[in-house]
């Protein structure tokens, strides 16, 4: 099955000619010379003159006479939006570095500006919904049943399409996409699940591929059921970290010095709102959506520890509110990218269809893990009974030249630190710079010098480190943030530019 992924699409010779993008300016204040364009693609690369859909695509020109051809990045998700990520990269590279790029955004089939564009279900997150903690039997039935209404939704609105959502498909799209800029090849800098889109784009097309940075590695031996279990251990690390915080900082937030008191007082927040949930709206579900964050970037931890802190000391809702507003809220964009994510992760690969599988294995793991296990579980459920028959993951072993190079915080919440080692280990030639005791997920381009050096000297000139054993390079991670209070959000923090453009959960 891996065989025939790899060569069912048609040859560069027998696909429709991809005419160039007609670029037209789109700037803002922050990014004025991006510009924006839309380009058509197979909606099935094995019949390239059939339906076609369309990509939405963003430029950042280059401006240096030396001209190291098209960067395309990707945000993540799956199911994220890459057009706005085209401004951040070109402004928080070195200039001298992006000024020699084409910096490509792009919103994957299905996403945001490209057509059509996936709501399966619009309000499937509206709060406030269901504990996500199937405690009796009726609580799981009802979970059972939301989950297969979003299954049938998708089913019955893009029945022509969700054949042709996955992985493979968007990386085909991105040779598409190159063909369309004229180039040869292309370089490629991804986040989390865009990792995984770029190993399958280097497998599928090694000898089109010039640099590939990968930033937050998803393993891509373990897509997507076995990742995703994992994946709860490492946010419920990440949140017993964020509540260790709150504790040494017990002058401000007084909610003592003990961690495992003061995680205790968060499960009996969490108690209290599943019974009542806070204005009318905030559940135990969406009190998990609104930490979860927490676990993916440690800037906001002081608005998250505010807003524990003013719940249980003074009875106080409004900031858990506005938290929840800001931070865990569903909100059309969100729905959007939760359907292509279903859509993708469903059919990449295969889950179990027997829900005594699901039902054993998120126990187990809940007992160990319980701050995201159910939620997360439920995040994922429709994919036991979606439509159609799943493909099988990608074997991404093998060599690209020139090396790619990885980039891995040891404690992300969001693709765990194993995921890189695999992937470094798959990828012969490529390196591997680790943030040792950092745990955002996202790293480069966030504030950490180190990390930046790196990432600049590759796409300068093709520079990576070298040293004998796992790693190649260590990187010390930034400070955790101060306690701060009042405050709105974490915009001044570093890293939170970042955390605002990439994909939902990863």
């Amino acid at each position: 099955m891996i065989a025939s992924l790899v060569t069912a699409a048609p040859s560069t010779a027998t696909a429709r000619p991809a005419p160039g993008p007609a670029w037209k300016n789109c700037g803002t204040g922050e990014h004025p010379t991006l510009q924006c364009a839309s380009l058509k693609v197979p909606l099935d690369h094995a019949d390239p003159h059939g339906r076609q859909i369309t990509l939405a695509l963003s430029r950042v020109p280059h401006t240096a006479r030396t001209y190291q051809g098209p960067l395309l990045v990707n945000p993540g998700g799956p199911g994220g939006s890459g057009r706005r990520l085209a401004g951040f990269v070109a402004s928080s590279l070195p200039k001298e570095v992006a000024a020699q790029y084409d910096v490509i955004g792009f919103d994957p089939r299905g996403v945001g500006a490209s057509r059509p564009a996936l709501n399966c279900r619009p309000g499937h997150f509206a709060a406030p919904r269901p504990d996500p903690l199937p405690a009796a039997p009726d609580a799981e039935g009802a979970g059972l049943a939301r989950a297969r209404a979003f299954a049938e939704g998708c089913a019955g609105k893009y029945g022509d399409v969700l054949p042709y959502m996955g992985t493979v498909s968007a990386a085909r799209d991105m040779d598409v996409i190159r063909r369309a800029l004229g180039a040869g090849k292309i370089s490629y800098f991804g986040y989390s699940y865009g990792t995984y889109l770029g190993a399958v784009y280097a497998k599928l097309h090694p000898d089109r591929v010039r640099r590939m940075a990968l930033d937050s590695v998803v393993d891509p031996a373990r897509v997507w059921y076995d990742s995703n279990l994992l994946q709860d251990r490492a946010l419920n690390d990440r949140h017993r970290a964020f509540l260790a915080w709150v504790a040494r900082h017990d002058a401000t937030y007084r909610l003592g010095t003990d961690p495992a008191g003061v995680e205790a007082q968060w499960y009996a927040m969490r108690d209290t709102l599943a019974a009542e949930p806070a204005g009318g709206r905030v559940g135990a579900g969406e009190l998990e959506d609104t930490f979860l964050p927490g676990g993916y970037f440690n800037g906001h931890w002081p608005r998250l520890a505010e807003a524990f802190a003013q719940f249980v000391n003074d009875g106080d809702t409004g900031p858990l509110v506005a938290a929840y507003r800001d931070l865990g809220a569903v909100d059309a964009a969100d729905e959007n990218t939760y359907s292509v994510y279903a859509a993708v992760q469903c059919h990449d690969a295969p889950w179990p269809r027997d829900w005594r599988r699901w039902r054993h294995d998120n126990w187990a793991q809940y007992a160990e893990a319980p701050f995201m296990t159910w939620n997360n579980a439920w995040f994922n459920a429709p994919c036991a009974f979606w439509p159609g028959t799943p493909l099988r993951p990608v074997d991404v072993s093998g060599e690209a030249v020139p090396p790619v190079l990885l980039f891995q915080a040891t404690h992300d919440g969001a693709t765990p630190y194993a995921g890189a080692v695999t992937l470094h280990r798959l990828l012969r030639g490529s390196s591997l710079v680790v943030e040792d005791g950092g745990g955002n997920h996202g790293i480069t381009l966030s504030g950490n010098a180190c990390l930046d050096r790196h990432l600049a000297a590759y796409l300068s000139d093709g520079t990576v480190p070298r040293a004998a054993g796992e790693v190649d390079a260590l990187c010390e991670p930034l400070p955790d943030p101060g306690p701060v209070t009042g405050k709105t959000g974490a915009d001044d923090v570093p890293g939170a530019a970042l955390h605002g453009l990439l994909g939902f959960r990863g």
